[in-house]
């Protein structure tokens, strides 16, 4: 955690500079005040703002003062019982694409105020699949095989070859006669691929294991299809 102080003795502390949240996941965004484990919430204020990366205008998605309470953001929350405890982390659920973007938290506790910002970055997950996932091998008849990750945003992924054969019992990577296609963006911002391996395989090939792995920033490990000729 990071720290970013403000006037007087009053501080509050964000989850580092960047924050990444899974798309229509419900998101923690970290913001707390330090130093003081008991507050009286009758004499203090929260402001939550939000500006995405196109524009330089902030708006109010959240305000608490007192007996004032401004909800801007549908479901955005910062629990009470929380912010008595010195906790002004705000709370979305459900979060979309576009509400990537600076988050700031402004908090007041007479006379002292302090700001703390931090960068939400929403990502979504490909989803990928395999056509066909087991062939015949037919002498000299040549076969195409795709690999389709779709839905993921941000728009870069990574998508290779790998085979593994009897008598190399290691996935090697494939280089050869693999093309993939520039990335399509939908409406709703999220992008898919296609990425082809072309194959003529020989009778010699029975039993050749092929795998498309594809990697994205969203994923803990990448991920791994496998396709057998048999």
């Amino acid at each position: 955690l990071s720290s970013l102080i403000a006037t007087g003795s009053l501080q509050v502390e964000m989850a580092g500079e960047t924050q990444t949240v899974l798309l229509n996941d419900n998101a923690t965004i970290v913001c707390k005040v330090q130093g003081h484990r008991h507050l009286d919430i009758t004499i203090m204020g929260i402001t939550w703002f939000w500006k995405n990366q196109m524009s330089a205008t902030e708006v109010i998605l959240f305000q608490f003062f007192g007996a004032h309470r401004k909800i801007v953001r549908p479901g955005a929350s910062v629990p009470l019982s929380r912010l008595e405890r010195g906790d002004a982390s705000l709370q979305l659920p459900g979060v979309q694409l576009w509400e990537a973007g600076e988050y700031r938290c402004e908090v007041v506790i007479t006379p002292h105020k302090a700001v703390g910002r931090v960068r939400l970055e929403v990502m979504a997950y490909p989803v990928s699949s395999l056509f066909p996932e087991q062939a015949t091998v037919k002498e000299n008849a040549e076969q195409l095989i795709s690999c389709v990750a779709s839905g993921f945003y941000p728009m870069n992924i990574t998508i290779t070859w790998k085979k593994w054969t009897q008598e190399d019992p290691w996935y090697a990577e494939v280089s050869e006669d693999v093309f993939t296609n520039s990335i399509t963006e939908n409406e709703d911002g999220m992008c898919n691929v296609t990425s082809f391996l072309r194959l003529k395989p020989s009778l010699e090939d029975n039993m050749t294991i092929y795998q498309c792995v594809v990697w994205h920033k969203s994923l803990p490990t990448s991920q791994r299809l496998n396709f057998t000729l048999t």
